[in-house]
């Protein structure tokens, strides 16, 4: 029985390296228009708190998110390291 291919095997994980890096440069891109943490349904899926998020409408459900999509939403999680530490 012969042993793997490398260069077929080469082949292929550059193939994938070259989808992953397409699904990310997307992800980053849509980041910056919609936070990554709000669903359809205007539900924060976070598991952090954001000054978006508002109480659930149901119990046990999702934090309802209020952002209206024009800010950069990664400025709603950052924390001022400077002020936690002190």
């Amino acid at each position: 029985m012969a042993g793997p291919d490398r260069a077929r095997f080469r082949k292929s994980l550059d193939r994938l390296n070259e989808i992953m890096g397409e699904l990310v440069k997307k992800a980053e891109e849509v980041s910056l228009q919609r936070c990554p943490y709000k669903n359809a349904e205007d539900r924060c899926t976070a598991h952090f708190g954001c000054r978006y998020q508002r109480p659930p409408l149901e119990p046990e459900g999702l934090k309802v998110c209020t952002s209206d999509d024009k800010l950069d939403y990664r400025k709603a999680w950052e924390v001022d390291e400077a002020k936690d530490k002190g």
